[in-house]
């Protein structure tokens, strides 16, 4: 796997899981502007447009959250209601050659190290959009337990 010499740009998502007791769940993501680490717009409201890496990031986000629910029932742990899914990915280039990368971040609030982090790859497993990039390009999976 080639190695980013250069982040050119990052799109970053900032997914939240909602699940109101019923089988209806809602996802509120947000995107940040390349080279602007404040999020600046909603995913639904597509002005200005965002850019391939926020798509892809917002989309991953979206699959990666609904694998976190079931790692989560797989494994017998309440989620926490304030549950969030933090991903980035850099366009970069090394020589030439363009290549992305990607930083996933699970943010469960109350859970334990060991449990965050043993969720956060139960997810990764599970995760479509996470296997499609496994050998393809470098990911680091994070857990957050504050």
């Amino acid at each position: 796997m080639n190695k980013i010499e250069k982040v050119l740009a990052t799109g970053k998502t900032h997914t939240t899981f909602s699940n109101a007791g019923n089988s209806t769940h809602g996802l509120d993501i947000q995107l940040s502007s390349p080279g602007n680490a404040k999020l600046a717009h909603e995913f639904t409201a597509i002005v200005p447009h965002p850019t391939a890496e926020q798509l892809f990031a917002g989309a991953w986000s979206a699959c990666y959250t609904a694998a976190v629910e079931l790692a989560a029932k797989n494994m017998k742990v309440t989620l926490p209601s304030n549950l969030a899914v933090i991903i980035e990915v850099d366009l970069g280039q090394s020589g030439a050659a363009y290549f992305l990368q990607a930083r996933l971040t699970l943010r469960v609030p109350g859970l334990t190290q060991d449990v965050a982090t043993e969720l956060a790859h139960a997810a990764d497993q599970i995760c479509p959009y996470s296997k499609a990039t496994r050998g393809n390009i470098d990911v680091v999976i994070n857990a957050l337990t504050a």
